[in-house]
C-alpha cells in the first residue's frame, strides 16, 4: 500500500512538474501597458503627467524611486514568500482552504502578488462560485507565465503600476500623488500602511469617501506587520494618529503651456524631458498669482527665465491661471510677438561700443532733433541735454539712442540680432529703420531673455534649449554652441552700464543689471534683468493687445523682476570680470574721438562734424555698370574718409563730392569720417526693388 502511494505521488510530481514545464515553455509574451504621458524637467521631476485616454491615471513607477520600507511592508503583508515561490504560494492555497472550511467563508485570500498582477493585466468576468474558482485558475496558470517572463522585480512593478487606489487612480506613484501631494520616495509609516490596505478594496476604502474604513484598513495593516516586529509600538501609536485624507490632491500642474508644446512637438512620445528647473518654475508661478491680482481686469503677466552659460529655459510662465479666460489663460504669452519698447536699446549702444564709435563715458547730447521726416521724443518729453552715454542708456533717453542707431545703421542692428538667432519681426515688405530702436518691431519675451543671456554671457548668445531629450544643440555653431552678439568688450560695457540702472522703488540699485521698456500706446511693459548666472525677462499687459493707461515698465514689470531674483536667490551671481581690452577710464581720459559723440544734435541738425546731404539715410540707388556713385559731404575738418560697412573704400580726400564704389546690390551702411574721427552715416539699398520705411512722427518709446 505504502508502495502503491510513492509510485502515485511521483507520478503525480512529474506529472505536475511536466505540465508547469509545458505552461513555462509556452508563455505568451507579457503584452505592454499604456502609461500616462509624463512631462518631466531637467532632473527627472515630474512637472505635468496626462491621464490616459479612458481618464485614468497610471504613471510609470520607478523601483529606485519607491520608499523601501513601504515595499517591504506591502510584501510582508500580501505574499510574505513572494522571492521564494513561482507564481504561486501552495502554503497560501492550503491555508486559505483550511480557513474556508473551519470558517466557513474567506479568511484571507491565497492570491499572491503575480497572481494579482495577472488578475489586473486582465481582470474576472461574472461573480458565481464557479467562475471565480475558474478565474482562480486562470490566475493561477497566469502568474506562472508571468514568472517564466520577468524577473521578481519587474512582477514587482507591474504591481506597483497596476494596483487601484479608488476612482481612476492606479499605481503607488499616482495614488502618493494623489493622496498624499508627493512622490513616494518618502513615506511616513502612516502613508504607507494606507497604500499597503487600499489596493484590497479601493472603492470601499476611498478615504475621500469611506475615511473611517481607510482608517480601520490602516490599522488592522499596523497591527499584523507590528506583531511581525518591522516596526516598534512608539512608531505604530504614532501613526495611528496620523489624519486620513479627507480629499484628493491635484495631479502636478506645472508649466502648462511648456508641457503642451513639448506633447505637440513629440505626440507619441511617452517621456518629455524638459530644460526648466521644476523648484523655480513653482516659485515663479506663485509670483505671477500673487502679482496679477494687483493688475487689471484682463491684464496678465508672463515671465521666462534662461541659462546665461547655455540658453536653457529653465522656466516658463505665462499667465497665472492656464484656465481662466478672462486674462487668455490659454495663451502662450512667452511667445507672442509684442512691441518691445525701450528694451532694445542696449543692443544700439552694444553695437556703437563695438564699433569704436562711442564708450560709456563718451559724451552725447539729447537734444530736440529730426532725422528725416523721424521726430522722436523722450518718454516724459523732456530733454537732458549734454549727457554720457551710460546715462542715455540708464535713464532710456531716446533721442541719443536713435543718433546712435543712425550711426550702426538699422539694418545692421537687425541682421545682428538676427544672425544670434533671434529675429526681429517686421510687417511684409518692410524694411528696418530708426523705429525699430524705440520698439518699432515685434519680437517675443522668450527671445527678449535670450538676447540679454548673450550679452550676460560675454556677448555669446545661445539658441534657446526648451528640452533636453531631443534637439539639443540644434541651430547651434560647431565650436561652443553659441554665435556671436556683441564682442565680450561691448558686452561687458553694456553689463556695467545696466548695473547701474536706477533700481524701483524699495529695491537696492547694482544687484542686477536691468533696462525696462514701455511699447507705445502703453500696450506693453517690460523688464530684462540679468546676473552672472541667469537672466529674467518679464512682460505685463493685455493679451488682446489693448493699451493700460498709466502703465509703464519701470512701475510695472521691474518691480516683479526684483522679486523674482529675490525669491530664487539669496544673493545675485557676480558678473564678469572686465576684458583685458575694456578701456575703464574717465571722459577726460578718453581718446579724443571717443569724448563726445562724433556729432552734436541740436534744433538746427547736424552742426561739428562731416554730414552727408547725398543721397539721404534709407534711399534707393541704381548703380549703372561699374560707374562710382556721388557722394555729397557737407562740414567735416581735414580729409575725409568714406567706408562702406565699416571698410575703407577709397583713399582720404578733401572736398564736398565724393565719389564711392558699392560692392554689390543690397542693404549698405555708407560713413564718411573726418580727420578728427567725428562721422555720419546713412543706411542705402543699390539696385534692389523699391521699398519705403515710414516712422510715425513724435513715437514714443519709454522706461
Amino acid at each position: 500500500m505504502a508502495g502503491c502511494v510513492a509510485l502515485g505521488a511521483v507520478l503525480l510530481g512529474g506529472g505536475l512538474y511536466a505540465w508547469l514545464a509545458g505552461v513555462r515553455a509556452a508563455a505568451p509574451p507579457v503584452p505592454a501597458l499604456a502609461y500616462s504621458t509624463e512631462v518631466q524637467d531637467h532632473e527627472g521631476r515630474l512637472l505635468r503627467p496626462f491621464a490616459l485616454a479612458d481618464g485614468r491615471w497610471r504613471l510609470a513607477p520607478d523601483l529606485a524611486h519607491v520608499d523601501r520600507r513601504y515595499i517591504d511592508m506591502l510584501i510582508a503583508y500580501e505574499d510574505r514568500r513572494f522571492y521564494q515561490h513561482g507564481g504561486v504560494d501552495p502554503l497560501a492555497l492550503i491555508r486559505a482552504v483550511g480557513q474556508l472550511i473551519t470558517h466557513g467563508r474567506i479568511v484571507s485570500g491565497g492570491s499572491t502578488l503575480t497572481m494579482q498582477v495577472a488578475r489586473l493585466m486582465q481582470p474576472r468576468e461574472g461573480t458565481g462560485f464557479g467562475t471565480k474558482l475558474a478565474s482562480k485558475l486562470t490566475e493561477m496558470r497566469r502568474a506562472i507565465e508571468l514568472e517564466a517572463r520577468l524577473s521578481k522585480l519587474e512582477i514587482l512593478a507591474l504591481y506597483l503600476a497596476l494596483a487601484p487606489y479608488g476612482g481612476n487612480i492606479e499605481g503607488v506613484r499616482a495614488a502618493s500623488l494623489a493622496w498624499f501631494g508627493k512622490e513616494p520616495r518618502r513615506l511616513s509609516l502612516a502613508e504607507a500602511a494606507l497604500l499597503v490596505a487600499l489596493p484590497q478594496a479601493p472603492e470601499a476604502r476611498r478615504p475621500d469617501r469611506h475615511p473611517v474604513q481607510a482608517d480601520l484598513a490602516r490599522e488592522a495593516v499596523l497591527a499584523r506587520l507590528g506583531e511581525a516586529g518591522l516596526f516598534g509600538a512608539a512608531e505604530a501609536e504614532f501613526a495611528r494618529r496620523a489624519r486620513i485624507p479627507t480629499q484628493r490632491t491635484d495631479m502636478p500642474m506645472l508649466a502648462v503651456h511648456a508641457a503642451d508644446a513639448a506633447r505637440r512637438e513629440r505626440p507619441t512620445a511617452r517621456v518629455h524631458q524638459l530644460a526648466i528647473d521644476a523648484a523655480s518654475q513653482l516659485r515663479l508661478e506663485r509670483l505671477a498669482g500673487e502679482r496679477v491680482r494687483d493688475l487689471g481686469p484682463h491684464t496678465s503677466l508672463a515671465l521666462v527665465m534662461v541659462d546665461n552659460a547655455s540658453g536653457e529655459v529653465l522656466a516658463r510662465v505665462s499667465g497665472a491661471d492656464p484656465l481662466d479666460p478672462g486674462r487668455a489663460g490659454a495663451v502662450d504669452l512667452t511667445r507672442a510677438l509684442r512691441s518691445p519698447g525701450s528694451t532694445l536699446k542696449p543692443f544700439i549702444y552694444g553695437l556703437a561700443f563695438e564699433d569704436g564709435v562711442a564708450h560709456p563715458e563718451t559724451l552725447i547730447e539729447d537734444r530736440p532733433s529730426r532725422f528725416g521726416a523721424y521726430h522722436p521724443r523722450n518718454f516724459d518729453r523732456d530733454y537732458q541735454g549734454t549727457v554720457s552715454v551710460r546715462q542715455a542708456l540708464q535713464f532710456s533717453l531716446n533721442v541719443p539712442a536713435v543718433a546712435l542707431l543712425q550711426a550702426v545703421g538699422p539694418q545692421r542692428l537687425a541682421s545682428r540680432l538676427g544672425g544670434a538667432g533671434f529675429a526681429l519681426h517686421l510687417p511684409p515688405g518692410e524694411v528696418p529703420g530708426l523705429a525699430v530702436g524705440l520698439g518699432g518691431v515685434g519680437i517675443s519675451l522668450e527671445s527678449l531673455a535670450g538676447l540679454y543671456a548673450g550679452v550676460a554671457n560675454g556677448g555669446r548668445a545661445h539658441a534657446l534649449a526648451t528640452r533636453l531629450d531631443v534637439g539639443a544643440g540644434q541651430g547651434r555653431d560647431e565650436t561652443n554652441g553659441s554665435r556671436r552678439l556683441l564682442s565680450p568688450v561691448a558686452a561687458w560695457y553694456l553689463a556695467d552700464a545696466l548695473s547701474g540702472t536706477p533700481a524701483p522703488l524699495n529695491e537696492r540699485t547694482g544687484r542686477i543689471a536691468f533696462k525696462t521698456g514701455t511699447s507705445f500706446g502703453y500696450r506693453d511693459a517690460w523688464a530684462v534683468g540679468f546676473d552672472g548666472r541667469r537672466t529674467i525677462a518679464v512682460w505685463v499687459g493685455r493679451p488682446d493687445g489693448q493699451p493700460v493707461p498709466g502703465m509703464i515698465g519701470r512701475d510695472a514689470a521691474a518691480p516683479i523682476l526684483f522679486e523674482a531674483f529675490a525669491r530664487l536667490v539669496t544673493k545675485p551671481a557676480p558678473f564678469a570680470p572686465a576684458p583685458h581690452a575694456a578701456l575703464v577710464a574717465r571722459n577726460n581720459d578718453l581718446p579724443p574721438p571717443l569724448r563726445h559723440f562724433g556729432r552734436r544734435v541740436g534744433e538746427a541738425g547736424l552742426a561739428d562734424g562731416p554730414r552727408i546731404t547725398f543721397p539721404p539715410d534709407g534711399a534707393r540707388l541704381e548703380q549703372q555698370g561699374d560707374d562710382p556713385l556721388v557722394l555729397k559731404v557737407n562740414g567735416g575738418t581735414g580729409r575725409l574718409t568714406v567706408l562702406v560697412d565699416g571698410v575703407p573704400n577709397s583713399k582720404p580726400a578733401e572736398g564736398a563730392t565724393l565719389f564711392w564704389q558699392p560692392a554689390g546690390v543690397g542693404f549698405v551702411r555708407l560713413t564718411v569720417m573726418d580727420a578728427v574721427g567725428r562721422a555720419d552715416s546713412v543706411v542705402l539699398r543699390i539696385s534692389g526693388p523699391e521699398t519705403h520705411q515710414g516712422f510715425p512722427a513724435g513715437q514714443l518709446s519709454g522706461r
